[in-house]
């Protein structure tokens, strides 16, 4: 594989979607979620299995292949041997891989939130964008509103870019950008030094500053027929999107990927992503834009 490929590579299309094949019970109901998503985005598929491989698993995928449509000489298998997170990884790296497709639990235990789970692992460390899908559970998924995070970060232009080419794809009808302002720290640093009138009218001038930001963003993407709009929304980053988007009940939550890599201390006191990670509100789409 050409390696070189991966440099600077835009976050859309997704022209190769992969799957992680686990043999779970809600597999089968993964496999058809990707199987839609590919078929709109005339992807190339892709399924990884990460384990011994036997002949009982080669038919069981069969069976599960045939049962949601998978034409056997339209995707690509690949069987590896080794330590789940890591080698998914460098499989994605060396497939040129621009989607990786994760079933996810919801709600994690204590215990899996400081050890991490192979999905939520592979979302911290993957350089391709991650779907994690909650629940796939035989009934398609219709993906009609989204919310994307609309952060001040050089990342996110891209991760809009991407939810609209996704939306397009998907017939969405509804974007919601979503920028967090988490204030409190603002309004402790002038509680000294300030009038309550005073802080009020910094704090807007913030707000509406935040908000022509994401305007300017905004008119440089092509939003097309989409209904775009955009919110404010006041908390710290990652926690705060997390809750409008359960809320709200969207069906999909669209995030930058992270900016750096994150340890233990930063999951002990959690902030950005590790807020959406630790509880998924509902689906969501990690944007890797390889910037």
């Amino acid at each position: 594989m050409d390696l070189s490929k991966l440099k600077k590579r835009p976050s859309y299309p997704f022209e190769t979607i992969a799957v992680a094949v686990s043999f779970s019970s809600r597999c089968k109901f993964l496999l058809a979620e990707a199987k839609r998503i590919c078929d709109a985005c005339d992807s190339s598929l892709l399924l990884l299995h990460v384990g011994e491989k036997t002949s009982e698993k080669e038919s069981n995928l069969d069976e599960m292949m045939d049962s949601v449509g998978i034409n056997p000489k339209h995707c690509r298998i690949i069987w590896m041997e080794g330590e789940p997170v890591d080698t998914i990884l460098r499989l994605c790296k060396l497939n040129i891989v621009d989607l990786l497709i994760l079933g996810a639990l919801e709600k994690e235990n204590f215990l899996k939130f400081y050890i991490g789970s192979i999905a939520r692992s592979i979302s911290r460390k993957a350089k391709c964008s991650v779907l994690l899908l909650t629940s796939p559970n035989g009934v398609p998924q219709v993906f009609r509103k989204f919310v994307v995070n609309g952060v001040e970060n050089p990342k996110t232009i891209h991760t809009i870019n991407t939810s609209l080419y996704l939306a397009k794809k998907l017939r969405a009808k509804e974007i919601i950008i979503a920028n967090e302002l988490d204030l409190s720290g603002v309004a402790m640093t002038m509680a000294d030094q300030s009038t309550a009138p005073e802080s009020k009218e910094i704090i807007k001038g913030i707000t509406e500053k935040s908000e022509l930001n994401l305007q300017q963003v905004l008119e440089q993407c092509d939003t097309g027929n989409i209904k775009i709009s955009d919110k404010i929304l006041k908390g710290k980053q990652g926690y705060a999107i997390s809750k409008y988007a359960k809320d709200k009940k969207v069906d999909l939550l669209i995030v930058n990927s992270p900016d750096t890599n994150l340890n233990l201390f930063d999951r002990i006191f959690a902030h950005d992503i590790e807020y959406v990670l630790a509880d998924l509100p509902c689906n969501v789409l990690i944007v890797h834009s390889r910037v």
